[in-house]
């Protein structure tokens, strides 16, 4: 009997089916594409931020292009009561940025590292200020505030910024703590470290990125919180509440000015980092 072979043609009818040309370069990249789309609606805010601070508008309201003017960058406290807003949002972003990672460092280290009574519990309550509306934390507060005859300010405000950044701090850290590797510690103690030295020279450096992006979002979190902010602060006005109270007369640009550098100034933070981590890896 004779046995028969697939023939040329369809092997080359199979070959030609393949798509080429535009079909195949769209598929190749198409996740890149669609990442890129992404990046472009989320950054597209930044972008009309940035745009609008160059604007010089005609009225009281910075939303349609006149034309383009530096008045608000050179003039950044022309607007009365921003910058002082501002000092007073950057105080207590940076307070409220150093007592939640001090503390939420330690919280990370002891759930992390160590097993005791109540270690599922702790970690519960970590993620309830995460879950909980800022509404409903914020009138919490103030029912507590009001109920102890705390009297609504600064303190109170930098009080209720630390509680909800601490969450974030344990979370981020306690994720870099459960990814580190105990055979570097335990290589170290090997080579006559003590737990100290062990401590400040492998673990600390291992988990100073995770401490360090902690600190950039406690900040992030602090800087721009309105809600609860606005239910404990008393006569206090901070930036994010300078704004929606201009919000309602007028925009001035030289918010979008505020706006753009803080985007900057994290930006350059971020570079800096990713620039440091690298050197250190090629050495």
């Amino acid at each position: 009997m004779a046995v028969t072979t697939p023939s040329s043609d369809s092997s080359s009818m199979s070959v030609r089916r393949r798509p080429r040309g535009p079909v195949r370069w769209l598929r190749s990249r198409l996740i890149p594409l669609v990442g890129l789309l992404v990046l472009l609606y989320m950054f597209a805010p930044i972008f009309v931020v940035v745009l609008f601070s160059f604007n010089q508008p005609s009225g009281r309201f910075n939303y349609q292009w006149v034309h383009f003017s530096t008045n608000a960058w050179t003039n950044l406290c022309q607007v009365g009561g921003m910058c002082e807003a501002l000092r007073l949002s950057l105080l207590i972003g940076v307070v409220a940025t150093l007592c939640s990672v001090l503390l939420g460092t330690l919280v990370a280290f002891a759930i992390g590292r160590h097993r005791f009574r109540g270690r599922s519990g702790a970690n519960l309550m970590v993620f309830m200020p995460m879950a909980t509306p800022e509404v409903v934390m914020g009138s919490s507060l103030l029912a507590l505030f009001v109920g102890m005859n705390v009297a609504r300010g600064t303190g109170t405000v930098l009080v209720a910024h630390i509680m909800f950044c601490l969450s974030f701090v344990v979370v981020t850290v306690k994720a870099r703590i459960a990814s580190l590797d105990p055979r570097l510690e335990q290589a170290a103690m090997d080579l006559y470290a003590n737990e100290r030295t062990t401590f400040w020279k492998v673990t600390f450096p291992l988990v100073l990125p995770g401490i360090v992006g902690a600190s950039l979002l406690a900040f992030s979190l602090s800087f721009d919180d309105f809600i609860v902010t606005n239910f404990n602060s008393g006569s206090t006005v901070t930036f994010p509440m300078f704004v929606w109270g201009a919000a309602q007369r007028g925009t001035p640009p030289q918010v979008n000015v505020v706006g753009s550098l803080m985007f900057v100034l994290s930006l350059a933070v971020v570079i800096a980092t990713q620039v440091v981590r690298r050197r250190r890896s090629r050495v």
